[in-house]
């Protein structure tokens, strides 16, 4: 009775501290998830735009465009997923580029169209982050999923493959092996998804669960929304496409800027030995160095990148050498430089996990911050500043057991429109369940703390 009374304590200063950080939230915290999801997805007010933000959702869309017909969807899926998202102007920016099936991508998924079958859209466009490592913890991570509750190696390597390699790691020769780990662990269940997903080569490992990723979408969600799911490799497609344009923000601000991007980076240092410390890290400069499968970090050392650990020089700070090298995918954009391109340009409203609610409006803080200290673009400062719900959490809002690939197993595709309206009447503290990406995290134990010892002011949120 303790443990739960203290699950449950967690669960509330959880709530409370969000609510404290986004007071628009509270009122939702007693009504069904439909009204959180519909607001999240709800378009914003028009208003004049900066040519800086126009021009960027204009890259942000031919980028969608581009992934989209490389995809293979049909001209006109393609033309209504950038309608919607030019209308909506929300992108869900949570899951890690994994297997559909896996529950945090999928019960996310379900929370989206949630979202939007609210207001009546039928496409669907969601950025997986795959700059990330193919092992995150034990048999956990891109490179594994759990069936019938075993550990199964999704691409069938071996441990010194996995360790330190991630979804970008390449080019190389990666197949869906789908190897259990437990002796007599071949079942139906393994079965059945080795049927389903492609039995080719692929360069990269990111490259063959998008593959696997476009098969198993309509197995599990049905036909009735258009899905395009991007990532690093598209976002790295945008940065070059703006850097390539002698006029882009990208190029004549960030990169051409004499003091801009010093300024970024004094900004995130500054935030870092403050109260907000380690939400923020400066874990690389602006992009990741890709080299021999492994991603490594790079310092801005006087208009060059350098290699963190060997201090060799990478690429000058420009835009040929940073075009060339994303174009051989060995400079990847980190998470500023996507946010940047994806969101804060553009002008979209970015959904993400438990950490997302607090790390990125402090990189627009920091963006603000910078460009004020550079006395640049007031307009886009006053853009930034008066955007509606640039970001919230909309990522694991669904907390559930039941396993997604059970859908396929059963034939119950169809039911798909079932498990959104179950998810959509249910009260949004219980939808939610033990809010377990927060209480489990020590950076929110103490973040509620703060906020209850009023230690931290959330006035960078505003």
């Amino acid at each position: 009775m303790d443990e739960l009374a203290t699950d449950t304590d967690a669960k509330q200063a959880v709530l409370d501290s969000l609510a404290t950080l986004y007071p628009w939230t509270r009122s939702f915290h007693c009504r069904p998830l439909r009204d959180y999801a519909s607001r999240l997805f709800e378009a914003p007010a028009q208003k004049p735009e900066p040519e800086i933000r126009s021009r960027a959702l204009a890259k942000l869309l031919d980028a969608i465009r581009n992934s989209g017909t490389r995809n293979g969807l049909p001209i006109n899926a393609v033309s209504q997923i950038c309608k919607d998202l030019e209308q909506r102007r929300v992108l869900q920016t949570g899951p890690h580029l994994f297997l559909l099936m896996e529950p945090e991508a999928y019960y996310t998924h379900i929370f989206s169209l949630l979202g939007l079958s609210a207001h009546g859209c039928s496409s669907y466009v969601s950025y997986a982050v795959s700059t990330v490592s193919l092992v995150e913890k034990p048999r956990k991570g891109p490179g594994w999923i759990t069936l019938g509750g075993k550990p199964v190696n999704v691409f069938g390597l071996s441990r010194s493959r996995m360790i330190g390699y991630g979804l970008l790691t390449g080019p190389g020769s990666y197949r869906l092996e789908l190897v259990p780990t437990e002796p007599n662990a071949e079942g139906d269940a393994l079965a059945l998804l080795r049927s389903l997903l492609p039995k080719t080569q692929f360069e990269r490992p990111a490259h063959a669960i998008k593959a696997a990723n476009r098969i198993l979408w309509p197995k599990l969600f049905g036909e009735s929304f258009a899905f395009l799911q991007i990532d690093d490799e598209d976002v790295a497609d945008l940065v070059a496409d703006h850097l390539s344009d002698e006029g882009s923000w990208l190029r004549t601000g960030l990169l051409e800027s004499p003091r801009l991007a010093l300024n970024i980076l004094d900004e995130i240092d500054r935030l870092a030995a403050g109260p907000w410390g380690g939400w923020l890290a400066r874990g690389t400069d602006f992009f990741w160095y890709y080299e021999n499968g492994k991603r490594l970090p790079l310092r801005m050392v006087g208009g060059e990148l350098i290699d963190l650990a060997t201090r060799t020089k990478v690429a000058r700070f420009a835009a040929p050498d940073i075009i060339e090298r994303l174009a051989n995918r060995s400079l990847i954009p980190n998470l500023l430089l996507m946010f940047l391109v994806l969101s804060i340009l553009p002008g979209v409203r970015a959904l993400g996990g438990s950490h997302q609610p607090v790390y990125y409006p402090l990189m627009r803080y920091v963006i603000c911050r910078a460009l004020e200290t550079a006395d640049m673009d007031a307009d886009l400062r006053r853009a930034l500043a008066s955007d509606d719900v640039p970001g919230a959490w909309g990522h694991r809002v669904i907390e559930c057991d039941e396993d997604p690939f059970e859908s396929i197993r059963k034939g119950s595709i169809g039911e798909t429109r079932e498990v959104i309206d179950r998810f959509g009447d249910m009260p949004f503290a219980d939808a939610c369940g033990g809010l377990s990406s927060f209480v489990s995290d020590p950076s929110w134990t103490e973040l509620c703390s703060q906020l209850r010892e009023r230690a931290i002011a959330p006035s960078v949120f505003s």
